[in-house]
């Protein structure tokens, strides 16, 4: 981290920012750019310029709530303006590809939340994009949260290090119940032209991400079954493309049925570059669990694991220990020497979902300054996008084995 003087504090560039989207991912967004200067000696001094909406009342209102200087009905009115060098995109996926590429060409910097994109072909798409732009020096950044969670960023460290030895196992799931009543409506991330995929691509990215960052290692190939347990429900806000969970938009009382046009849950075994073996369970019909993510590798040497509903906690195993005394041990990941955490509290209070957003923020910002490539990047949020792209291809053949594309 950058060490700042008061005086270099205030006399640093500013870095303005405009975001497109103002619902649950906004104000998680608008979270991480209001609290990152107070915390982090940054090089650059994030200014929240303008939120961007498609409807004037609710975009005004969000405006004044989540900190922004100024409210939008058109995003394109964002890259036409001088005093703005970020586009902080945080809308549905089918608005990912159109959003960030045309920010790119106007030479704007870009945050584009995860998934990248809806497909393999917008993906490439975009990662071209960024490659083109990036000559121009103009970044991109993909927004996989969970790699800043504190726990987690020590996890690679370890794995790195060669703590955990040869992989062996990866483990990974994210479980999650907001959809179990069948009367909950059909919400848009519940329409594949809106969402691309259902648990797969909103939960399920996360956790093949994270599995590629802990482990360093692609993955190679799949073999999947996915499910739809409800295929029609009530119309509701997302017939008009509104928001779905609880915070994340109005809700709605459309009339009639609807057909859900994505799955309810994905569960795939893989292979890694590496050699090992992983499996992945993706699914929003985990009754009791809210936001369970976890995930745990086996190595040669070692183990670690991971729960994100304890996700100051990372639990270790050193298999090189006498046998005696070997096992898995808890770690608070608190200290002031782990990673993102000396800006923050004593040791053992705890961070929250909140801060990994701030340290994604804080990151994305350093590597403006400095010129280079913020991890991750449009090409890891495309390399995602290729195995959800082999998840699918493998369930709708059987379960057949399937290569994902290089």
């Amino acid at each position: 981290m950058s060490s700042l003087s008061q005086g270099s504090r205030t006399a640093r560039p500013l870095l303005g920012i405009g975001m497109v989207g103002h619902a649950f991912m906004g104000r998680v967004h608008s979270h991480a750019w209001r609290s990152v200067d107070a915390f982090f000696d940054l090089p650059l001094r994030p200014e929240m310029r303008v939120v961007a909406g498609r409807d004037a009342t609710r975009v005004e209102a969000a405006a004044a709530r989540l900190g922004w200087a100024e409210a939008s009905t058109d995003w394109r009115e964002l890259l036409d303006r001088d005093d703005i060098a970020l586009i902080d995109i945080c809308t549905q996926g089918s608005s990912h590809a159109e959003i960030a590429i045309a920010a790119l060409e106007a030479g704007k910097h870009v945050l584009c939340e995860k998934p990248l994109a809806n497909s393999p072909a917008e993906a490439e798409a975009m990662a071209r994009a960024a490659a083109k732009a990036a000559g121009h020096g103009v970044l991109a950044m993909v927004g996989f949260n969970y790699r800043r969670v504190p726990a987690l960023s020590l996890a690679r460290s370890l794995v790195a290090e060669g703590r955990l030895g040869t992989l062996r196992h990866v483990r990974a799931r994210y479980l999650q119940d907001w959809i179990v009543d069948p009367e909950h409506p059909l919400v848009w991330r519940l329409v594949r032209e809106q969402a691309g995929s259902g648990a797969l691509g909103d939960i399920g990215a996360h956790i093949v991400d994270l599995a590629e960052f802990l482990t360093g290692d692609h993955i190679t190939g799949v073999s999947a079954i996915t499910e739809t347990f409800i295929r029609e429900r009530p119309l509701g806000a997302a017939a008009t493309g509104i928001g779905a969970r609880a915070g994340e938009g109005r809700g709605g009382t459309g009339t009639g049925i609807g057909t859900v046009t994505v799955d309810d849950a994905a569960i795939f075994l893989a292979r890694t570059a590496g050699g090992a073996l992983a499996t992945f369970e993706a699914t929003r019909f985990a009754s009791g669990r809210k936001n369970a993510l976890s995930i745990e590798l086996n190595g040669s040497r070692g183990s670690v694991a991971f729960d994100f509903e304890a996700m100051n906690e990372l639990w270790f195993h050193d298999h090189e220990e006498p046998p005696a005394t070997a096992g898995f041990r808890r770690i608070p990941v608190t200290d002031p020497t782990h990673p993102y955490t000396a800006v923050w509290w004593p040791p053992g209070h705890g961070l929250g979902y909140e801060h990994s957003f701030t340290h994604q923020a804080r990151d994305l910002i350093e590597a403006i300054a400095s010129g280079t490539t913020p991890e991750p990047s449009f090409d890891d949020g495309l390399r995602v996008q290729r195995v959800l792209a082999a998840v699918e291809t493998s369930a709708a053949n059987g379960s057949l084995w399937t290569p994902v594309a290089a």
